[in-house]
């Protein structure tokens, strides 16, 4: 699985699902030079915009499968696009014409989901040959926040997920 998230849960995600070390995470943090951070060897500007790939087992499967957050440079929705493009040439290098062995996934918030045209973008691409993947998990965290917009200002719809229905997307509304 190849993903993608913006700032909010970001570290807790690094840690527990990516497997990225607490003790590299914090020397991140503390700004110690790159050969004492291998092999997570690049600097950034702000440390939660790292991203972190690894191969690890989930439950009681057995199957070891490999895990990779994206780099995000900003809260924003910008590195949807790349996580898109990685899968599809992880499809092509694997000869994986179904789109069965790499799977896209993007967390997103509700105003970013519904209020960046990144986003729409990257959906409406997707339904092209060339580029499409088989499909990706996109999970919306509905914080009902949007920094400052509330959501009765921020779209025409009742739910920030509409977006989905122009392609026919299954929706999963989860309180």
């Amino acid at each position: 699985a190849i993903s993608v998230m913006a700032h909010r849960g970001r570290l807790n995600s690094l840690l527990n699902l990516y497997g990225k070390p607490l003790k590299v995470l914090l020397k991140e943090f503390k700004g110690v030079r790159a050969e004492e951070l291998a092999p997570y060897t690049i600097q950034s500007d702000v440390k939660y915009h790292l991203g972190s790939r690894t191969t690890r087992t989930f439950g009681k499967s057995p199957k070891p499968v490999t895990v990779e957050l994206v780099a995000n440079p900003s809260h924003l929705e910008a590195a949807n696009p790349v996580v898109q493009g990685k899968v599809k040439a992880s499809q092509v290098f694997r000869k994986d014409e179904l789109g069965k062995k790499v799977l896209p996934i993007e967390v997103h918030g509700d105003a970013a989901f519904a209020g960046q045209g990144v986003t729409f973008e990257t959906m409406a691409i997707s339904e092209i040959g060339q580029y499409h993947t088989g499909g990706t998990i996109h999970i919306v965290v509905n914080n009902q926040i949007g920094f400052t917009t509330d959501p009765l200002s921020s779209r025409s719809t009742d739910h920030c997920t509409d977006l989905g229905r122009l392609y026919g997307c299954p929706i999963f509304h989860v309180n």
